[in-house]
């Protein structure tokens, strides 16, 4: 094992393990003709069991007619020799528990300090390009709170891509055409002829939040607005539908990213709806789908057999009235991200466009592109529900009918907010708890992690505050103890690290790092309890806090795949 990862030791016990089947094959024990089985090794959930554990003699019994225990122990004594195990036990049925040698858990700790940042990251996505889409909110008010949960869990999941390996492109959509892009035109210049939402001339649609009034007495007032190097200038005639509907999403555009960047979000590709008509996207998509066959005319629409792709029905594409369904221009966008070189596309959104994922799958099978089935790959999430003092907080006087992500950060700080919307399943629904999220607490859980990042910068501290040396090479040239329980379970959710950083991204869930910090900052608080740390023994100071060192860089690097601080005081 000459590599320090643990996704390595895995992967080399799984190699050894292969080996062993080889040696029982050729010693006929297995018969030759006996397929290698598809066997684990995991990480048992008892970790009295040992470190690793693996089902493969249990698989292999059958085919051999021979006993699990009796064939696990031909296993075990087929193994090649190897310094990193010191034990290998049969356990319960015939699984193979394996214990590491000292050795290899000192390796693990090296790799850490001598990784770094990097410790953790891998080269899986061999730098293909995935495009991540998230928030994708329609610029027709302030970012609400579920547009917030849609925004960190893209953006953690374009992080933990990006330490897999892949090249990231982190897309937002905007929906800037359409039935609510008119709404808000005729809102804003509700608000900028004089009415109220209160009036009776007030639009039945329209917007009622005091940021209409906000955009119609900007764009009265001649304001001027830039947004991805286009700026538009309000005229200030009330009666200009169109230049009050350019300037309102432009100013909208630019609020939202003013929301987005106070909550370190930010984007590679901003792609326009109204691009895809303008550019004649959707018509050439539209053509490409009826040139391949997958269409037919019914009652004056144009359809599009998605039944032929696993759909339960056929759909519109095109109604009588000659206007395209909303799925269709779905289709030309997935479309273009293909076209753009993106080998994968993962797509965040709200659980409520559950509905339009099969057809948009089908369209693009439709066009017989080479687009491979499971594109684009989508994460769905459910609804937050926000309380302060034991009561849902529902409303904000700017926006007029929803909580705002704004509000949220300013109540609850930018790092909180980020890992409570990121901490569950994004398919789970969620309920945010201000009070908890603000408390200096240890049943806070970011407050508890970003705690021991800081307590260990603490340590380091007053050891120069105290005059002690440190010296963090004779520090991991130190023995460990295979007694001290606490040190152990210490090391092991270090090794954990990459697996945790793997799975992410396999799962596209971030959830998963978060899970992983909590644990890991209270394996320490346990190890810290257990141990003092500046003591006079040199040899017992530099092991300890090289130990400690190896934590903080871990918390470091989670904490930054989440995008939340790791503060050196608290």
């Amino acid at each position: 094992m000459n590599r320090d990862t643990t996704v390595t030791v895995k992967s080399q016990l799984r190699a050894l393990v292969a080996q062993g089947i080889d040696a029982l094959r050729a010693a006929g024990t297995l018969p030759a003709d006996l397929a290698t089985p598809d066997f684990v090794v995991e990480r048992p959930k008892d970790r009295s069991h040992g470190d690793f554990s693996t089902n493969a003699a249990m698989l292999l019994a059958k085919p051999a007619r021979s006993n699990p225990r009796a064939l696990a122990q031909a296993l075990i004594e087929a193994l090649p020799a190897n310094d990193d195990i010191a034990t290998v036990e049969i356990a319960g049925p015939g699984f193979l528990n394996f214990r590491l040698a000292p050795g290899a858990w000192q390796r693990q700790l090296r790799a850490v300090h001598a990784q770094g940042a990097g410790y953790g990251r891998n080269d899986g996505g061999n730098g293909r390009t995935a495009g991540v889409e998230y928030v994708s909110a329609n610029p027709t008010g302030p970012l609400h709170v579920g547009h917030g949960r849609a925004a960190v869990i893209g953006d953690c999941i374009a992080r933990v891509l990006d330490a897999n390996g892949w090249g990231v492109k982190r897309e937002f959509y905007y929906n800037d055409a359409g039935v609510q892009i008119e709404n808000l035109a005729k809102s804003v210049q509700a608000r900028a002829r004089g009415l109220t939402p209160d009036d009776a001339g007030w639009p039945e649609d329209g917007y009622r939040g005091d940021y209409i009034a906000d955009v119609a007495r900007a764009f009265l007032d001649g304001a001027s607005v830039e947004v991805e190097g286009q700026v538009a200038t309000g005229n200030g005639d009330a009666d200009d539908l169109d230049a009050i509907r350019r300037f309102a999403v432009a100013w909208l555009r630019n609020e939202q990213n003013g929301d987005l960047a106070a909550f370190g979000v930010a984007f590679d590709v901003y792609f326009l709806e109204s691009s895809l008509y303008a550019d004649g996207k959707v018509e050439e998509t539209v053509r490409g789908l009826v040139e391949h066959g997958h269409t037919y005319e019914d009652g004056g629409a144009l359809w599009l057999r998605t039944t032929d792709f696993g759909d339960d029905k056929d759909r519109v594409m095109r109604k009588s009235d000659g206007t395209y369904t909303y799925f269709v221009p779905d289709v030309a966008y997935h479309l273009s991200k293909w076209q753009r070189g993106y080998e994968r596309a993962i797509t965040e959104l709200g659980a409520d466009h559950h509905g339009s994922l099969a057809r948009v799958k089908a369209g693009l099978q439709a066009l017989d592109a080479g687009i491979p089935a499971g594109y684009p790959e989508y994460v769905l999430h459910q609804m937050v529900t926000v309380m302060r003092g034991g009561e849902e907080v529902k409303l904000s006087k700017r926006a007029g009918s929803y909580l705002t992500l704004r509000d949220l950060i300013e109540e609850a700080g930018r790092d909180a907010t980020r890992w409570f919307l990121v901490a569950r399943r994004p398919d789970s629904q969620l309920v945010f708890d201000i009070d908890l999220a603000r408390s200096q607490s240890l049943d806070n859980p970011v407050y508890y992690v970003q705690l021991s990042h800081a307590r260990i910068c603490g340590l380091l501290r007053q050891v120069d505050e105290r005059g002690l040396a440190f010296d963090i090479d004779n520090g991991l040239a130190q023995p460990l103890d295979p007694a001290d329980a606490a040190q152990r379970d210490l090391l092991t959710d270090l090794a954990r690290w990459p697996e945790v950083v793997a799975a992410a991204g396999e799962q596209l869930e971030p959830h998963l790092v978060t899970t992983y910090l909590l644990e890991l900052a209270q394996a320490f608080q346990t190890y810290y309890n257990d141990h003092q740390f500046l003591v006079d023994e040199a040899d017992v100071r530099d092991a300890r806090l090289a130990l400690a060192l190896a934590v903080r860089q871990v918390l470091a690097n989670g904490l930054d795949l989440v995008g939340v601080h790791a503060p050196e005081k608290m």
